[in-house]
């Protein structure tokens, strides 16, 4: 009885309920304004009409526009009230214009010597070609003199992460989408006071979703007493707003300069398995020593910058000499780079599709989510129809019973088209890696939903013929001994009842 009133009067149902009593309000004025006249209610069919033309014309995903039109067709008044909220929301609007201009002012440090690329250009065209795509619409350069190590899971990053912190001479950024106390948090927490009173300059950005479950509304103050810069990024409020939409899905931390990790790993103790929640949790990471550092420092400015009156110095924390070690090969080409909801330019899908569409041989995934928008399933089924062997580990134990529900309505069409489709069974996959021809692959935050693609901030790092690929694609070799395969036979056994669940899901997967 305690825990239930404890639940109740949490300030997560707090927020919970006013934001339902807002939606509440709006449904019953909308629902008044349609019954109140002849008048109005043909009013609001125009609008409906209009809106729907401005639909179909814009230029964006076609799933996203097909989600829109259901409400704005089945409901028109709420419908379309809804969607003008949504695409006239100030608060979106005035981050877009921060961030487009922080993107401008940062560009100088992000220039692509040229040097690299005409190497590059000679070694692979393709490659090369993907390179200039992202120099020119994504901002971000390939990098040489970088060394890069691969965590198979999360319980071996762990360590080298607190060893590094404890290193750091100069400053600590650190940027989280999870943040929760235990074992994780209070290691980083203790190496992150200490620094700050020997002077390290520590900042630390949490997603504003924390808040809402996991830490104390005003957390961030807690840390900036301890001499920690501290910010959560868009804070959830009980204020109906599109801005909350969209997310800091990024896991970076940069130090000094020269050293940066980043992948799937959150700042809480399910991610090295020190607790248990979904069976053993599969995660990975990668850390990067060197050139390629530059664009994980940037990175992480233009975020925190975004509600700064003062701009921040990035001369300052650039890092132009790093004295690496030796006995580590830094070969190949690297490419850290982020992906922004509001740029309507979806970098992080586009690289995915570079590397499913150039591939020659095989595309080894990792993902915890699969709900691909049309372009992503007609590329993954063209190629297994190519004789391109694609293989996806999903989860066995999902953490979302939605997403799952969703994923496993496009496990027939893909296990049609020639797709494997293995699930992990010790438990989850919250590993984001894909694996190419032992010549590409891909670690970061992306997930194969729209949420990642299209809806949150996200980052990732993509190698060419770096010879760290060989122990990502044998680390999915080896979870693979550990998943079992699912064939159509196990699609049609299938509970009906959560078949149909996923069908409908379908519906509002863009909007999820």
């Amino acid at each position: 009885m305690k825990k239930l009133f404890r639940i109740i009067f949490s300030r997560t149902a707090v927020i919970v309920l006013l934001l339902l009593l807002q939606l509440a309000v709006l449904i019953f004025t909308f629902g008044y304004l349609s019954e109140y006249t002849n008048y109005a209610y043909l009013l609001f069919t125009v609008l409906s009409v209009i809106v729907m033309l401005y639909i179909l014309n814009r230029n964006e995903n076609p799933a996203f526009k097909l989600a829109w039109m259901i409400p704005v067709l089945v409901i028109p008044v709420f419908g379309v009230l809804m969607y003008l909220f949504v695409q006239l929301s100030p608060g979106t609007k005035l981050i877009n214009r921060r961030h487009r201009k922080l993107i401008q002012d940062s560009a100088p440090y992000l220039a692509q010597d040229p040097k690299i690329k005409k190497q590059l250009k000679l070694e692979c065209p393709q490659a090369a070609a993907m390179v200039h795509y992202m120099n020119h619409y994504g901002g971000y350069p390939i990098y040489k003199n970088t060394q890069v190590k691969y965590y198979p899971l999360g319980d071996q990053m762990f360590p080298d992460l607190l060893e590094a912190l404890k290193q750091a001479k100069t400053f600590i950024f650190m940027e989280y989408f999870i943040v929760a106390y235990g074992k994780v948090w209070d290691s980083v927490l203790d190496i992150l006071v200490q620094k700050a009173k020997e002077g390290v300059e520590v900042r630390f950005m949490y997603d504003g979703m924390c808040s809402l479950v996991l830490l104390p509304y005003n957390y961030a103050k807690e840390l900036q007493k301890m001499g920690i810069k501290c910010k959560p990024f868009s804070q959830v409020r009980p204020a109906l707003s599109t801005e909350q939409n969209n997310r800091d899905h990024r896991k970076i931390t940069v130090i000094d300069g020269h050293t940066a990790f980043t992948g799937g790993i959150n700042l809480a103790d399910e991610y090295i398995n020190e607790k248990v929640v979904y069976g053993h949790w599969k995660d990975t990471g990668i850390r990067l020593q060197g050139d390629a550092v530059k664009s994980f420092t940037i990175m992480f400015l233009q975020m925190w910058d975004i509600t700064e009156k003062n701009r921040t110095v990035y001369s300052d924390y650039i890092t132009e000499a790093f004295h690496m070690d030796t006995t580590r090969p830094a070969n190949g080409y690297v490419m850290p780079y982020g992906d922004s909801p509001l740029d309507h330019e979806s970098v992080g899908e586009m690289v995915y599709m570079d590397i499913i569409q150039h591939a020659s041989r095989y595309v080894h995934i990792m993902t915890p989510y699969l709900i691909p928008d049309n372009e992503l399933l007609t590329a993954l089924s063209h190629a297994a129809k190519c004789g391109i062997e694609v293989i996806i580990i999903m989860p066995h134990i999902p953490d979302k019973l939605y997403a799952y529900l969703l994923a496993r309505t496009y496990y027939p069409v893909l296990i049609k088209a020639g797709v494997r489709i293995f699930e992990y069974t010790p438990g989850f996959v919250h590993a984001k890696v894909f694996t190419s021809d032992d010549c590409k692959a891909v670690v970061g935050t992306i997930n194969l939903d729209f949420r990642s693609l299209y809806l949150h901030f996200e980052c990732a790092v993509y190698m060419y013929q770096n010879e760290e690929i060989q122990a990502i694609e044998y680390d999915f070799q080896e979870t693979l001994k550990q998943s079992q395969e699912i064939t159509l036979d196990d699609c049609r056994r299938y509970p009906l009842w959560r078949k149909l669940c996923g069908r409908v899901l379908r519906l509002i997967a863009p909007l999820m």
